[in-house]
């Protein structure tokens, strides 16, 4: 597992202030590669290497985990059939806190397997042997989704009495008073404020937060209903926002 070095905090100040080569250097995207096969590993990181990318890999499901929660990666290029885990259960982790576009590479072309990984939030399947071309093209194509989306949101925050979320800056807060929140809560607060007044059940709920693999798991969607309450509700016991809509799911009150 090779892991491309950091900049340095010198080189790191020398972006945008105009005064150097490294000012003109756009930072570009980092990949993370999941692939156990090393010479196809190998090709990967060359082949985004080349393109100027950068890169991290992997070569275990376990040892993507780590990979992306300590490097918090663009894109994501996953084999399908790793040693431990399969990229189902792989993407199924990563949607519970990052919306990074996830590309599935597999040796065989079952119509069940895409399926799979589409549903638990993949965003596109490559059978192999592929062309460069397509795989560049395709990440190329992800990646100005991704950029779209975020130029969308730079601007976008939302109010709803005294609760607040800026999207662009990933920031939560009641009253005025920010809000430290782990990306799962976050997730499930920007869902509910986009949502303000509607019901939403608890099967809408779990898939828009946690992925169609956890639609059934209504005690995740509670414990994390009750620590929002506790952030955000003067009194958690008697909430004023995050009401509980018996036998249904839950509606954010959006009025006075």
């Amino acid at each position: 597992m090779h892991v491309e070095p950091m900049a340095t905090s010198h080189e790191s100040d020398l972006v945008g202030r105009g005064g150097g080569p490294a000012a003109s250097r756009p930072v570009m995207p980092l990949v993370l590669i999941v692939e156990d096969d090393a010479r196809m590993r190998k090709y990967l990181r060359s082949t985004l290497t080349d393109q100027r990318f950068r890169v991290v890999d992997a070569e275990t499901g376990a040892q993507a985990l780590v990979q992306a929660a300590g490097h918090n990666p663009d894109l994501f290029v996953l084999d399908f059939a790793l040693p431990d885990f399969d990229a189902v259960h792989i993407t199924t982790k990563l949607r519970e806190w990052t919306p990074a576009p996830i590309l599935i590479l597999s040796a065989h072309d079952a119509e069940h397997d895409k399926i799979a990984a589409l549903d638990a939030g993949a965003n596109d399947f490559l059978t192999k042997p592929f062309g460069t071309g397509e795989l560049l093209a395709r990440i190329r194509v992800w990646l100005r989704h991704t950029q779209r989306a975020d130029t969308e949101s730079l601007e976008s925050a939302l109010q709803v009495g005294d609760l607040r979320i800026d999207f662009g800056r990933r920031l939560a807060s009641v009253g005025g008073r920010d809000v430290r929140l782990t990306p799962t809560q976050y997730k499930l607060f920007g869902v509910m404020m986009r949502n303000a007044g509607k019901v939403l059940t608890h099967e809408q709920i779990l898939f828009m937060v946690w992925g169609p693999a956890y639609t059934k798991e209504t005690q995740y969607l509670r414990v994390y209903m009750g620590k929002l309450r506790q952030k955000f509700e003067a009194d958690a016991a008697r909430p004023k926002y995050f009401i509980t809509e018996p036998g249904v799911g839950y509606r954010l009150r959006d009025e006075e």
